[in-house]
């Protein structure tokens, strides 16, 4: 019978940082080959429509690599071509991974099982029943016009359809309700967005390469879900380094008993160590192939949707350290403030600073810092500082105002 390891809390968290890819050197000029890179690595990354700061989705890329060139990035999600009309240079594209995320281009077909989920096509089911003919309608006009916006669609519409006044959830008209119905099953897609953040819907052939679009939904060389589920599993291993099948299951928003299946298949495949993690109280899987650094130095201003901090018990019990989005919590009632982002120092996460970008002012401004308790602020507080400062620099921002 073989030994199972035990490692301490100071070892998970090296692992679980380095998997993420903190503790290297920065580049001092990123570019393509590093962004691409750090997908590769997180497999996922959020996107969010709150732009107190910049879009969330720039932020993890520049926690690991520094300030870098956004445009590099948009190039990457949008492709080369004039509004994601041309697939060269595409590298990643967006769907519903963990929460809206960019993905890589081969992980798109592994989300077809979420495509074909009961619940998706009965939602498909109820928009044809109560708006007959406009989910054909809509899909006919993106795909003869798109890349198109919501409110370019509803343009393009023939005379009529576009005085629809029904409003869904988040204020949707009826078109942008079946324009994102159409997204979730798979019969559209995201070319990118516009500079005002909204989506461009294009068909699957103008966006994704014709070997993706063999494995999409319905495609001769589609995966089955146990394949999707053990593969994304796979990836979110990777990213995790080591972690409980609750927070490798949550990385992709997987969940049922093929989790556990899938990771059975990878621990057959020595793919997935069982080990455990001393104050842990739950079984934890090992990468084997982690990096098991002795130390991580460094130091990081994380979005509030940084895949790092996404499972708020597996931050707890790696350091002590709870979070919580305050962004929809009231501000009388708020503890730390409105975009708040931890702050990683080497291997702990030893504060949190609440910040805005205020471009008239052309300022960073750190409406609220707030350490944690035993934090060392005397050599925190310099690091914090030159973060924000380099922040400041890649926001275009002149100046880094401080709390009082």
């Amino acid at each position: 019978m073989s030994t199972v390891l035990t490692l301490s809390p100071a070892q998970a968290r090296r692992i679980a940082l380095a998997a993420q890819g903190f503790g290297r050197p920065r580049p001092s000029e990123p570019g393509t080959r590093q962004l691409s890179g750090v997908l590769d690595r997180l497999g996922v990354v959020q996107i969010d429509s709150v732009n107190a700061l910049t879009r969330s989705h720039y932020l993890p890329f520049f926690s690991r690599l520094g300030p870098y060139d956004q445009t590099l990035l948009d190039r990457l999600r949008d492709g080369s071509g004039v509004r994601g009309r041309a697939r060269a240079g595409r590298r990643m594209v967006e769907y519903w991974a963990h929460e809206a995320s960019l993905v890589g281009l081969d992980t798109w077909p592994h989300l077809g099982f979420r495509m074909r989920r009961p619940r998706t096509l009965a939602w498909r089911a109820d928009l044809e029943r109560q708006h007959p003919g406009l989910l054909d309608a809509v899909q006919a006009v993106v795909r003869e016009h798109g890349p198109l916006t919501a409110r370019e669609v509803e343009v393009h519409l023939p005379h009529g359809a576009t005085r629809r006044t029904d409003h869904w959830g988040w204020n949707w008209s009826a078109v942008k309700t079946s324009l994102e119905c159409l997204f979730e099953t798979g019969e559209v897609t995201s070319a990118g967005r516009s500079s005002q953040f909204e989506r461009w819907y294009a068909e699957p052939r103008r966006v994704l390469p014709p070997e993706v679009l063999l494995r999409a939904p319905g495609g001769p060389q589609a995966p089955e879900e146990l394949e999707s589920v053990t593969e994304l599993l796979r990836m979110s291993l990777r990213a995790h380094g080591l972690g409980s099948q609750r927070c490798l299951g949550d990385y992709f928003r997987v969940r049922g008993p093929l989790v556990a299946t899938a990771l059975e298949r990878l621990e057959l495949a020595g793919e997935a160590e069982r080990v455990t993690v001393r104050g842990w109280d739950r079984p934890v899987w090992l990468d084997p192939q982690a990096r098991r650094p002795r130390r991580v130095e460094g130091a990081a201003l994380l979005s509030p949707f940084d895949s790092l901090v996404w499972q708020r018990d597996r931050v707890e019990q790696l350091w002590g350290f709870r979070y919580r989005l305050e962004i929809y919590v009231p501000a009388p009632q708020r503890v730390h403030g409105y975009y708040v982002l931890p702050f990683l120092l080497d291997e702990e996460l030893v504060g949190r600073v609440d910040l805005k970008a205020d471009r008239e002012a052309g300022a960073l401004v750190a409406r609220a810092v707030h350490w944690e308790p035993g934090a060392d602020v005397a050599r925190a507080a310099p690091r914090l500082l030159a973060e924000l400062e380099a922040m400041a620099g890649w926001l275009a921002l002149g100046r880094v105002d401080l709390p009082a």
